[in-house]
């Protein structure tokens, strides 16, 4: 009985993860790893020296507030290194930098995924919905198309008109 509880355990356990979705996950979360990589040398080696010039020299990094005033320290690394409680912003705005644009890239990788999806897609042109209403043929106004006789002029409608 034993035996069959822990085969049904493997078995269950195998299922689940040979599920697709989670297969699919696995393989997002290693991607997402490399493509990390691939964002964070994007930022910190093309997009923050241009930032950087653009601020005249601004090293984000560099940027601290070192929160006991004991010592001051001329690097960010120095006062990590001393043990200081700095409050170091500057990883935060490059942080917020990278997210954006992490956020930019897989919005156009993702729109750029369904313009392809949608390109052999032609789009069916929209059934008409049955309709709901006709003519009487006697005073013109609209009816309902089950009615058998007219509410407006109180005409009986012919079996071929309704």
């Amino acid at each position: 009985m034993a035996k069959e509880k822990k085969n049904g355990f493997v078995a269950e356990f195998r299922q689940f993860i040979l599920r697709g979705n989670v297969v699919d996950l696995a393989v997002g979360v290693i991607i997402g790893g490399a493509f990390q990589a691939i964002v964070n040398s994007l930022v910190n080696d093309v997009i923050m020296p241009v930032i950087s010039l653009l601020t005249k020299g601004v090293d984000f990094t560099n940027l601290f507030i070192q929160l006991n005033g004991d010592v001051k320290y001329a690097t960010l690394a120095e006062a990590q290194e001393a043990g200081a409680a700095v409050l170091a912003y500057g990883n935060f705005i490059s942080a917020v930098i990278n997210f954006l644009i992490m956020a930019l890239v897989i919005f156009l990788l993702v729109k750029g995924i369904n313009k392809v999806h949608s390109i052999g897609k032609k789009e069916k042109p929209a059934e008409e919905p049955a309709p709901t209403t006709k003519e009487c043929p006697f005073c013109k106004s609209e009816i309902a198309i089950e009615a058998t006789r007219c509410p407006h002029c109180t005409s009986e409608i012919p079996e071929a008109e309704a």
